[in-house]
């Protein structure tokens, strides 16, 4: 109001009622934006880490829901009740945990059986994702001593059975994210080491974080051993994250034999590091519909499934309305990629819309949009890649694109 009364003194029209309500309603949005807005993915990069890793199945939560009650007892329950019995029955296992996400779980894992004690990893698992998430500095941060064997691309069985001693607490293998090593490498199987593991009285743990879990083959992707897999080769514990392959909401998930589990809930850790209500039952849409033998109705493996012909489709409808607006644009296909550090050496056909301008200015602007998008620069070209793009979304990225690029020029 005041900038209108200081414009109309100065000799621009006075405003009408309408006119004033669209800019009180821009200057709310320029100074009270939404904590963690929607955006659309255009990325081609799935489970994206930046926007939330894998989209989620997660139903409106109510007021209140029996969370931590037992409706037929009148008394307290066991919060994860629900979840951890979709969890054994889902994978196969004795008993499962949730925590609030893979680097707890492995943390708690290692505090609860490996405090003080010897844990040996092969050189060539020595992870680091992200920056932040360091599988050495973990393993000290627990209270575990990190025993390195082997070199960074062969590993032997004969190198796990030298490393073990009279401190040795357990072997984990890691799952390695985010890169691939090929040419000249060995590494023994899970089984070798599960048998190695029974001879000396030691637990193997497999510390799996992209949560795999389906055959991975009819999406058009190379497969990678499933939980399932794992737990049927001897593994004492498969930990994994909730918000990768699985598809469902940040989690880490440990699943194994009832000894090894049940220790866990016993830690003072495990009360710091349990999940809130929103990931608990965005976990249960997620496992339920696995369950029912419907993955499709993941989010994740919706756009994992579509065709390729389809992603064609929508790409020239969307580089045609755009032509329409008198913009430059061209449909063309492209490569996406799961994400999220589970299958590093893996692409996917997609197709998408190449812009003009293909520069930060352009990807800019499309951030500034409602809903904002966030698009991929290669090869100094913007993408808008419609992989991780859902069909519903289609009008608003139209709309979004003219609008950024008629503001960008």
């Amino acid at each position: 109001m005041e900038e209108a009364r200081r414009a109309a003194q100065a000799g621009a029209p006075v405003p009408d009622a309408e006119q004033l309500a669209a800019r009180a309603l821009g200057f709310l949005q320029a100074t009270s934006p939404f904590a963690y807005p929607e955006v659309i993915n255009a990325t081609g990069v799935l489970i994206h880490t930046n926007l939330g890793r894998a989209p989620r199945l997660a139903p409106p939560l109510p007021p209140y829901l029996a969370l931590e009650y037992d409706l037929e007892a009148g008394a307290r329950g066991e919060r994860l009740a629900p979840v951890t019995a979709r969890l054994t029955r889902y994978f196969g296992a004795e008993a499962a945990l949730v925590v609030t996400n893979n680097a707890a779980a492995l943390v708690l894992l290692l505090a609860t059986h490996a405090g003080g004690r010897e844990v040996i990893v092969s050189r060539g698992e020595l992870i680091e994702i992200g920056g932040s998430f360091r599988l050495p500095e973990i393993m000290a941060a627990a209270g575990a001593r990190l025993k390195e064997i082997g070199c960074t691309n062969r590993t032997h069985l004969k190198d796990y059975e030298a490393a073990i001693g009279g401190d040795t607490a357990a072997i984990l293998l890691a799952h390695r994210s985010n890169f691939h090593i090929s040419g000249f490498t060995a590494r023994p199987t899970l089984a070798q080491l599960v048998a190695l593991g029974q001879r000396r009285g030691l637990p193997v743990w497999v510390d799996q974080g992209s949560g795999c879990h389906l055959d991975l083959r009819p999406f058009g992707l190379h497969p990678e051993p499933t939980v399932q897999e794992l737990l049927a080769a001897g593994a004492n514990a498969v930990l994994f994250s909730g918000d990768k392959l699985l598809g469902g909401p940040q989690a880490g998930i440990l699943v194994g034999r009832a000894a090894t589990i049940e220790a866990l809930r016993r830690h003072p850790l495990r009360r710091a590091l349990r999940p809130d209500k929103g990931a608990l039952t965005a976990l249960v849409a997620t496992l339920d519909a696995y369950l029912a033998e419907r993955p499709l109705e993941v989010p994740l493996y919706r756009l994992l499934a579509t065709p390729e012909g389809e992603l064609r489709r929508r790409a020239r409808r969307l580089a045609r309305r755009l032509a329409a607006a008198g913009l430059a644009v061209r449909a063309v296909p492209c490569r996406a990629v799961v994400g999220g550090g589970t299958l590093p050496d893996q692409t996917l056909p997609s197709w998408g819309v190449e812009l003009p301008g293909g520069d930060q200015k352009t990807a800019a602007a499309l951030r500034r949009s409602t809903p904002p998008v966030v698009a991929r620069i290669e090869d100094e070209r913007v993408i808008l890649d419609l992989r991780a793009v859902f069909p519903e979304q289609d009008r608003h990225l139209a709309e979004a694109a003219a609008t950024a690029l008629t503001t960008s020029r």
